[in-house]
């Protein structure tokens, strides 16, 4: 298997995160899922624990799509200065969609860092990344979260249709 970019993809930049909450419960270390296509093939991916300890599964997702658009920065400064080397018109302008399955975490960053008692143990530094640096963090359905392939388990069909959502064809199928 590989990983199949057409010659008729649009080169959007589309993200994806997740967090799957103490996945290790001995560690008390929540997992870090994100993935980044263009054209709607996989370019940049990764799983990790998660360093810091998370306090709840919502804490966990911050923390993931905190890490999410630290990557997608790169990913976007990477691909404005192979366009301007190429002579190609930049799309900085356009933000970049980071599709995260947590509505309250979608709300949270909507409205941006509000202190309150569900949130004074998560750092302000955790929100601030996106709006400043052309991100919008949309909500998306879980079964379509394709960050789900790295943060848990998935059963077989569930596995299958993401690896084909990512851009991953069989040799035999290219031909």
């Amino acid at each position: 298997m590989g990983l199949y970019y057409p010659n008729s993809s649009n080169g959007e930049l589309i993200g994806y995160a997740d967090a799957g909450y103490l996945s290790d419960p001995h560690k008390a270390q929540s997992q870090t899922g994100y993935l980044f296509t263009c054209g709607g093939t996989a370019i940049s991916w990764r799983s990790v624990k998660q360093t810091l300890v998370a306090a709840s599964s919502n804490h966990a997702e911050i923390i993931a799509i905190h890490e999410a658009s630290r990557e997608c920065i790169w990913l976007r400064n990477v691909t404005q200065h192979i366009r301007n080397s190429c002579g190609l018109t930049s799309n900085m302008d356009v933000p970049t969609i980071l599709y995260e399955d947590n509505a309250a975490c979608v709300a949270q960053f909507k409205e941006g860092f509000i202190k309150g008692d569900r949130t004074k143990h998560i750092s302000p530094k955790f929100f601030f990344t996106q709006k400043q640096r052309g991100i919008n963090i949309q909500k998306i359905q879980s079964c379509n979260n394709l960050a789900d392939l790295f943060t848990k388990s998935l059963p077989t069909s569930k596995f299958e249709k993401m690896v084909r959502n990512i851009g991953m064809r069989r040799f035999k199928e290219i031909k």
